[in-house]
């Protein structure tokens, strides 16, 4: 039976169901249920004899065997045990140390480890909690305005669920359709870039303001160097990598200084002369890797994949002609040349200074962000550079994230079950918000609610770009009631299938709403990640400060999803590049 205006009544019954507190999941299945009860209902046949009952099995077995899932709980248990095994107090203190010298360098280091942590985890709660922990009272302490404070660690916090690896990219590619790894590639740099607008909102804030954010006291901004070090410089030279040079050569004098742990021998040398390259190390393997990429590999694939002495059928035989493979455009040299020549510089000013306060940042970088660090590019080089699947690459990072809890010797027996449980919750509830979604958007469809949308749309006669803005407004409004989970697996395959009469990229689409749901977390009424700070912030910060120091991100996010639609290349060149 079809009865599109019923259909509409269902969309909205379940907006105002969701808003009256109801469990999502099964208020999906419910108003599914019965609506599809009366859609296929029969006279002529017993009330148990309804299709609606076959059409929930059908769906569940669906959402149960659909692949895409599985990559859901191995993510997730990646981003608990690394909250449980308690990683992120030394990391915040070595950051917060690199860049002591610049305005607001506490809600820069703020910044910086919600980032980076929320790449790794992708929970926006944890974070978001985390960071209040960690950050909140020492920003206030030093006198930093309420405002920027709770802003930067709302907003901060909800960057894990836009940068891959992303749970909210596999629920909408599950939805959706389009390929997880494309997604991710897709993602990537309109995080970064959004990310950099927060930081240059923040730097902009403190340079015009300096009073929101007073410059550290000493004892705050001061690099605990060990007294060894000192007495090597006066022994060696100033320079600690021209020093530690000269004592591979020369270790007598360094050997009989003492230090906290003993004397010092020739492997902590090498391991103090390790640390102090790992700059460099960084940015020659980082431009290695791009040189490989972009002009060696495709030669070497191409040749691969041209095997010799292979003739079509019944043509004349003819000798074989090597394999030509265009290489990248002059462009590509140009460009590669300014910035390696630019990292050159910088190298030769970084360790033309290297101090022992500079060396002792380096080591407390290298022991509290690298091992991270590393984990994050394996589980995103693995699966952009097509070695594995989305799937393998969530088991990667999940047996990754024990092995660096386990090297902290931070997560015991307790907080690794809290962590499986907390993981085992959280798919079954995707899980379910999947089952009700299916049997719910397939009762919508059957009374032809999505048919009288389409045909409304269709009728407004709208151009591609006023069809962006109307689906991302609408998405942007109901972002206030509703959390991101809500809106994509309900309301989004609503718009997926008018993408292709305007003529849009899904991919470029998909990435415009993934940008646009960071408000969904910054707007109130619901606004989760102010109740999550509010809950472990000081007793005299409000919620209203807290809204209020939110609200400019959201003006951010919108000005992010217009250079993103205006430069469509930051989205798509990626994907393009690495797939075609």
């Amino acid at each position: 039976m079809t009865d599109p205006f019923l259909g509409l009544t269902m969309l909205i019954l379940i907006v105002v169901v969701i808003v009256m507190g109801f469990p999502t999941a099964f208020t999906l299945m419910g108003l599914g249920m019965i609506f599809g009860f009366y859609a296929f209902y029969n006279p002529a046949e017993h009330w148990i004899d309804n299709r609606v009952f076959d059409l929930m099995v059908q769906r569940t077995y669906g959402a149960m065997t659909n692949d895409v899932l599985i990559s859901i709980p191995l993510y997730v248990l990646m981003g608990y045990v690394m909250e449980r095994g308690a990683l992120v107090d030394k990391m915040f203190y070595s950051i917060q140390l690199s860049f002591r010298r610049i305005p607001a360098s506490l809600a820069v280091a703020t910044l910086i480890v919600c980032t980076f942590w929320g790449i790794a985890s992708g929970l926006v709660g944890a974070v978001v909690v985390l960071m209040g922990v960690i950050a909140m009272n020492p920003m206030l302490r030093a006198g930093y305005d309420v405002r920027l404070a709770s802003g930067v660690i709302t907003a901060g916090g909800t960057l894990g669920i836009l940068i891959p690896p992303s749970v909210m990219i596999i629920v909408y590619a599950a939805v959706a359709g389009p390929s997880v790894v494309k997604l991710y590639a897709a993602a990537m740099f309109p995080g970064f870039f959004l990310a950099l607008l927060y930081l240059a909102y923040i730097l902009g804030w403190a340079a015009i303001s300096p009073k929101i954010a007073p410059a550290l006291p000493e004892q705050q901004t001061s690099v605990p160097v060990p007294t060894w070090m000192k007495r090597f410089q006066s022994l060696y030279s100033h320079n600690m990598l021209v020093g530690l040079l000269r004592a591979l050569v020369s270790p007598s004098k360094a050997m009989a200084l003492e230090t906290g742990e003993g004397r010092l021998n020739y492997w902590k040398l090498v391991k103090n002369t390790c640390a102090a390259l790992v700059p460099f190390s960084l940015t020659a393997f980082t431009l290695a890797l791009v040189w490989w990429y972009v002009v060696i590999y495709p030669q070497a694939s191409a040749v691969a994949e041209a095997p010799e002495g292979l003739e079509q059928l019944g043509a004349p035989a003819s000798d074989a002609a090597p394999v030509v493979v265009n290489g990248p455009a002059t462009t590509f040299y140009v460009a590669f040349g300014i910035i390696a020549a630019i990292a050159a510089a910088v190298l030769l000013r970084y360790y033309r200074n290297m101090s022992a306060e500079r060396l002792q940042v380096v080591k407390l970088l290298v022991s509290s962000v690298m091992p991270l660090g590393i984990l994050t590019v394996v589980v995103l080089a693995v699966i952009l550079f097509g070695i594995t699947t989305a799937t393998e690459s969530a088991a990667v990072g999940a047996a990754g994230a024990f092995l660096l809890a386990f090297q902290a010797r931070t997560l015991n027996w307790k907080r690794t079950k809290e962590a499986v449980f907390l993981t085992a919750k959280t798919t079954a509830m995707v899980c379910w918000l999947f089952v009700g979604s299916a049997l719910f958007s397939a009762v919508f469809a059957l009374l032809g609610g999505q048919a009288l949308v389409e045909e409304w749309v269709l009728a407004l006669d709208l151009t591609p770009v006023q069809f962006m803005i109307l689906s991302q407004a609408i998405i942007f409004i109901l972002g206030w009631p509703l959390e991101w989970t809500e809106i994509i697996i309900i309301f989004v395959p609503i718009f997926l299938p008018m993408l292709r009469h305007f003529d849009i990229n899904p991919i470029l689409w998909g990435v415009l709403v993934f940008v646009n749901l960071q408000a969904a977390f910054l707007s109130p009424p619901v606004a989760m990640s102010a109740y999550y700070l509010k809950g472990v912030a000081p007793p005299h910060v409000t919620l209203n400060q807290i809204f209020a120091g939110m609200m400019p991100y959201m003006l951010i996010v919108i000005l992010c999803m217009i250079i993103m639609y205006v430069w469509p290349g930051m989205t798509l060149w990626l994907p393009n590049y690495l797939y075609g």
